[in-house]
């Protein structure tokens, strides 16, 4: 059921995304602007595009999820064999379901396999790691928060949060050509070093009790969903515009600028120009991918090269991005709109800005913080940091003149 519909609202944003162009192609061949009508109705549909986005993402995520819950489900009743051999799998299991009984005020658990995350804890001999279960929906619902860990930022998981030394790469190897008999001129790359640190952030979820004991199972996703995207929403905030001063070291501040417009907002050529100011290597990449506002997205649809085509293509199935210029396109709600000297339109290897998650995610219940109200207060903390670890281009930005 869900896939049908997602199926059927990506051919209503195929149909919207034709009418939208189908407008623009008209003013274009009788070579005027949009009268103010139909850029009204022009931006109403570009909200809509990106809403039927918002929605095609939930869908699938929510299918994700409940393929998740089904396996925590058969997961919550362990087999006879389980229970008389004391696997650990089942005692972690037994943890999890006293926790949220109010039984015990704290829960360890251990991160799943699978995700694809570099790891920097060392393994301690005979721990078991269990199925995706709340954990593994946090950080996924960490990473739905946050436009940048989404396009693909390299995560890195610490045991502890002490300050890690990071080498940066602000200069690369440089080549000359060098005439027969003549000394090769030497080049080193250059390296500074960074410390990643690991800023808090937390929230506070409250629940009443009857929905803590009746509705043991399906509290645990929505505990996820909520904590996680208010937790990764927060930090996303820091890792696009955090300055590094008592907060992470975000992405605007630390990119150089591949393309400086003649205008506030970017035109194909610009665009065109960004995507070739860095370098082959990291343009190439599987990581390489843009990011921008919703609101800089919808200026970008209208832009066509010289050949007429749109650099712009909607996705053709639920589970794809949208592209530009072979490459797809990530937005993120805490990036700067067009304006003179924002840097509103980025583009490179992704994988190059790092993400610290010190020690995990930690929950924590009381029973007693709202007891004159009888809820149980569920505290939400992870610790993290950003910092782009090769700074000599591996990704650019558009700047608004």
């Amino acid at each position: 059921m869900s896939s049908t519909l997602a199926k059927t609202l990506t051919e209503k944003r195929q149909n919207i995304w034709n009418e939208s162009m189908g407008l623009l192609d008209a003013a274009a061949k009788e070579n005027r602007d949009l009268t103010a009508e139909e850029q009204e109705k022009y931006d109403r549909m570009s909200s809509d595009l990106s809403e039927l986005r918002q929605r095609i993402d939930q869908i699938a995520e929510t299918e994700r999820n409940n393929a998740a819950i089904e396996v925590a489900l058969r997961n919550l009743a362990p087999s006879a064999e389980e229970r008389s051999g004391g696997d650990p799998a089942a005692a972690q299991e037994a943890a999890i379901r006293s926790f949220f009984a109010g039984e015990v005020r704290s829960v360890e658990i251990d991160r799943a396999p699978g995700e694809s995350f570099r790891d920097l804890t060392s393994a301690v001999a005979g721990a078991t790691l269990v199925p995706k279960t709340f954990y593994g929906q946090l950080v996924e619902r960490l990473i739905a928060g946050s436009g940048i860990l989404a396009a693909g930022a390299t995560v890195l998981e610490t045991g502890t949060g002490e300050p890690m030394e990071m080498p940066v790469v602000t200069s690369g190897v440089t080549s000359a050509l060098v005439p027969e008999g003549t000394a090769i001129p030497k080049s080193d790359p250059v390296f500074g070093k960074r410390t990643l640190g690991a800023f808090k952030y937390g929230n506070l979820v409250q629940a009443s009790i009857e929905l803590v004991n009746d509705s043991k199972v399906d509290l645990t996703s929505w505990l996820a969903d909520e904590c996680g995207r208010s937790a990764g929403a927060t930090l996303g905030a820091d890792l696009i515009n955090g300055d590094g001063v008592n907060k992470p070291a975000g992405l605007i501040g630390s990119v150089t600028a591949g393309v400086t417009g003649t205008a506030a907002t970017p035109k194909a050529d610009e665009l065109i120009d960004l995507f070739y100011s860095v370098t082959a290597p990291y343009r190439a990449s599987r990581q390489a991918a843009w990011l921008m506002k919703d609101s800089v997205m919808g200026s970008v649809r209208k832009l066509k090269s010289t050949d007429g085509q749109y650099l712009w293509q909607p996705a053709l199935t639920a589970d794809a991005p949208d592209i530009l210029l072979s490459k797809p396109v990530h937005t993120d709600p805490f990036m700067p709109t067009t304006a003179a000297g924002a840097k509103s339109v980025l583009f490179g290897d992704m994988s190059r800005y790092t993400v610290r998650l010190a020690g995990g995610v930690r929950f924590e219940r009381s029973d007693e913080y709202a007891f004159g109200n009888d809820l149980v207060t569920f505290r939400c903390l992870v610790r993290g940091d950003g910092l782009l670890v090769d700074q000599s281009g591996a990704i650019k930005a558009f700047v608004g003149a």
